[in-house]
C-alpha cells in the first residue's frame, strides 16, 4: 500500500467507535509516529461516570492539560521528523466534550484556557471521524467491557455525537472525512480495513465528506 498522502491525520469518534484499533492496525504497516490518548490515567473518570456534574470540571481540566502536553511534545517535531503522524484524537474533542458537559460557567472559563492552548497547533491534513450508531457503539463498549465505562448511559454517548456533527458544521479549514462504520468489524475483516483505508488514502478538498464501507457477508 502505498503512503498516505497527508503528514498528519487524526482519528476520530464516539466513545467505542474503533478509533485506537485502527490506528496501531495502520501503524503496523506503516512508518508514522502513532499518539494514543492515555485516558485511563485520568484519576477523575472513574467517579465522572457516576456523578457527571460533580466530577465534570476536573475531569475535563486534567484531559485537556495532558492531551495538550502529548500533541505538544510530537507536533513541535514536525519539521525535525517529516514522517505521518497518526493519532486516534484531536485537541478539538477537549473543547466538544466540555461544552456537552459542563455548566454555562464552567464551560465560559474552560472556554478560554482552551482557546489559549489550542493556538499553539497546526490543524490536521485530515480529520477521520468513524461513525457508528448508539446501539452499535453501546455493543462495542459492552463487548469490552472497562469497569470505567459501565456507568455510561446510551443518552450521554447521542449527545456526544451530537456535538460532534454540530462541530463539523462549522469547520471549513481542513477536511473531514466521515466513514460510516456501522455493523462492520475492521479488526478481524481484511476487506473492510482495505476499504477504510483506501478512502483515507485520498486527497479531499476543505470541508466536509461522506463516505461508507460495505458490510460483509
Amino acid at each position: 500500500m502505498r503512503n498516505f498522502p497527508h503528514n498528519f491525520i487524526a482519528i476520530e469518534g464516539n466513545i467505542g467507535a474503533g478509533k485506537t484499533t485502527l490506528c496501531k492496525m495502520i501503524e503496523a504497516e506503516h512508518d508514522c509516529r502513532l499518539i494514543l490518548e492515555q485516558f485511563t490515567d485520568n484519576p477523575f473518570l472513574p467517579p465522572f461516570y457516576k456523578n457527571p456534574e460533580r466530577y465534570a470540571f476536573p475531569v475535563e481540566l486534567f484531559f485537556m492539560t495532558e492531551r495538550h502536553k502529548q500533541l505538544q511534545q510530537t507536533l513541535s517535531q514536525r519539521e525535525l521528523f517529516p514522517q505521518l503522524i497518526l493519532s486516534d484524537y484531536f485537541f478539538i474533542k477537549t473543547l466538544l466534550f466540555a461544552k456537552n458537559n459542563l455548566n454555562s460557567e464552567e464551560f465560559r472559563l474552560f472556554q478560554r484556557l482552551f482557546h489559549t492552548l489550542n493556538a499553539t497547533f497546526s490543524t490536521p491534513d485530515l480529520l477521520v471521524y468513524l461513525h457508528r450508531d448508539i446501539d452499535d457503539i453501546f455493543n462495542n463498549i459492552n463487548k469490552r467491557g472497562r469497569d470505567i465505562e459501565k456507568d455510561i448511559r446510551p443518552d450521554y454517548l447521542q449527545s456526544l455525537q451530537e456535538a460532534y456533527f454540530n462541530y463539523f458544521k462549522t469547520e471549513k479549514d481542513f477536511p473531514i472525512l466521515i466513514i460510516d462504520v456501522t455493523g462492520v468489524d475492521f479488526q478481524d475483516d481484511r476487506t473492510t480495513y482495505e476499504q477504510i483505508t483506501g478512502l483515507m488514502n485520498r486527497s479531499y478538498s476543505k470541508g466536509v465528506h461522506r463516505a461508507a464501507v460495505a458490510v460483509q457477508g
